[in-house]
């Protein structure tokens, strides 16, 4: 995967609106409808539970931050 775009929400958001965004946003990714605009544009719908995007960003923002780091890039 080279590239992704997700939706997160302010730490101590209540799990319980989390869950209901988590299930709404995947069921609309889940719509083929949205899956071939997606398609057609690029992407391709992931679906996950909380915990698993919460994974991924940790995974790419750790990878990038090294990457950025080890090429010493300074802002412009």
């Amino acid at each position: 995967m080279s590239g992704w775009t997700g939706i997160g929400v302010p730490t101590g958001t209540p799990a319980a609106i989390v869950a209901t965004l988590n299930r709404e946003i995947n069921a609309g990714l889940a719509d083929a409808r949205i899956a071939a605009r997606l398609a057609e544009v690029g992407g391709r719908p992931i679906l996950a539970t909380p915990d698993q995007f919460g994974q991924l960003w940790l995974r790419d923002t750790d990878k990038w931050a090294k990457v950025v780091k080890f090429a010493a890039a300074k802002r412009e």
